[in-house]
């Protein structure tokens, strides 16, 4: 079993200690494979929907990739602010999801909407979680930035399941 190596960290007068921001480096990249992992499947349910509510279920699944990718580009940034790398390459974020796999074959409107509603529902765990992890580290900065993930994933969770319920 290989040994974790502590995360290569730039200088930075952030006034956080070092463990802190190693750990939540960490977090902050441990979500942005979700996250990126995430905007993936949304367009892929977006490229490859079919059926009678192809134009509401194509404009939704955009809107919610448009999201979530705005959620990508602040969790690496926040990363790199406290002196840490982002791993935010799609191998990266193969390699280091929670997130199950998209089915390959699916087309179905409804099938899309049960796949993501599960998807964003662990996603919207794993962010509460994350929270969490950074108030307890005393990281207020990421803990609200969490926060504000959470409340946005929440909403577009609501929006998918509106279809299925």
């Amino acid at each position: 079993m290989a040994t974790k190596t502590k995360p290569r960290m730039v200088s930075t007068h952030n006034d956080l200690s070092e463990d802190v921001r190693v750990q939540m480096v960490d977090l902050l990249n441990a979500q942005l494979a979700d996250t990126f992992d995430l905007y993936s499947q949304v367009k892929q349910a977006h490229w490859n929907i079919k059926g009678i509510e192809f134009i509401q279920l194509h404009e939704l699944f955009d809107d919610v990739a448009g999201i979530v990718l705005e959620y990508v580009d602040m969790i690496a940034e926040r990363a790199t602010a406290l002196g840490g790398l982002a791993m935010g390459t799609a191998r990266m974020a193969a390699a280091n999801t929670t997130l199950p796999e998209m089915d390959a074959d699916l087309t179905d409107g409804k099938a899309f909407v049960e796949a993501l509603v599960e998807r964003v529902a662990l996603y919207a765990k794993s962010t509460r979680a994350a929270i969490d992890t950074a108030d307890e580290a005393g990281d207020m900065s990421t803990a609200d930035l969490f926060t504000e993930v959470s409340r946005e994933v929440d909403k577009q969770l609501w929006f998918l399941e509106a279809h299925i319920q």
